[in-house]
């Protein structure tokens, strides 16, 4: 008999129909979720989705949380170590990518790439009109909030563009050529763009708030590919209206999709929807290793991306 696994994601193509040859996968909005629960010994679910704490107090032999994703704010991490349930995320699959949207987030902030697509698009070009100057990117300071795997492939793709590169990170590293800060703050200060890479815990919850923003200062930009959560947005959209910093980039929101209408009225602010790992390359990656972790767990393995294995007693 095929073991069941409680889903609450659904979105792994081209893997799902693998899955679902060898599992039996249940949706947690089936009815019949709740009457098997001593049967899933694993569940799969998402970054954003997570899975609460009240599912899996009620799931008595689950051992599994495959994410497709790398957020786990939204799963209790010292709840799953402490029953030795392993939280196994893509971590590494979906670096290039996210990495590539900063970067393309900062070149069309700098370079205002939204206002001459509105621009051409509102026949204003074609009647003479002038679009304002842009930045440059080469000489400026990029500054990245949170030196994981993400954070360290967008430095290296900004020292291509002639950045130079700071950061602030919550354990103590060191790269070569690069400058650390104290504090986020501190980092803002020397920045021209203040880059948020920063995993997304209560910790680091707003982490980027009024107090950053001033000190990045009237001609500084923000860039946002972590979590809408790690900005305090109310104060992001207050110094983009206000014109307390030049522009924004961003790829994550507060409750999204339905996010602030605030920010459809800017014109300093380059909005996309949570694209960062949305190619086709890198979500057949990730869905191939949700499949791998959860083989590796039915066959008695530890799987191969388990963030919680180390903690387990």
């Amino acid at each position: 008999m095929a073991e069941p696994i409680l889903t609450f994601d659904t979105m792994l193509e081209p893997i799902g129909s693998d899955l679902a040859a060898r599992y039996e996968l249940i949706s947690a909005d089936d009815p019949q979720a709740l009457t098997r629960l001593s049967e899933f010994r694993a569940a799969i679910t998402n970054g954003g989705l997570g899975m609460e704490s009240e599912w899996i107090e009620k799931l008595p032999n689950l051992s599994l949380i495959a994410v497709n994703g790398v957020g786990t704010d939204r799963i209790d991490l010292d709840l799953c170590a402490s029953r030795s349930i392993h939280v196994a995320t893509t971590l590494g699959v979906l670096t290039d990518d996210v990495a590539d949207m900063a970067m393309g987030l900062v070149i069309a902030a700098l370079r205002e790439l939204g206002q001459g697509l509105d621009f051409v698009r509102s026949g204003d070009w074609a009647q003479g009109k002038k679009m304002k100057l842009a930045r440059s990117l080469a000489g400026k300071k990029l500054g990245i909030v949170g030196l994981g795997a993400i954070g360290q492939a967008i430095g290296e793709r900004a020292q291509a563009f002639k950045f130079d590169i700071g950061f602030w990170n919550r354990s103590e590293k060191s790269v070569d050529g690069w400058r650390a800060f104290d504090t986020p703050v501190a980092l803002a200060q020397w920045a021209d763009v203040l880059v948020v890479a920063v995993a997304a815990t209560p910790q680091t919850q707003a982490m980027i708030d009024k107090t950053v923003l001033d000190a990045l200062g009237p001609d500084g930009f923000v860039v946002n590919i972590a979590r809408g959560s790690v900005i305090e947005e109310g104060a992001l959209l207050d110094a983009l209206e206000a014109g307390a910093i030049a522009g924004a980039g961003l790829d994550v929101f507060l409750n999204e999709p339905q996010i602030d209408a605030r920010f459809l009225d800017l014109d300093n602010v380059f909005l996309v929807p949570h694209q960062g790992s949305a190619t086709v390359e890198t979500r057949t990656g990730m869905a191939q290793t949700v499949k791998d972790n959860v083989d590796a767990f039915f066959a008695g393995k530890v799987p191969p991306t388990s963030i919680t294995a180390k903690h387990f007693g």
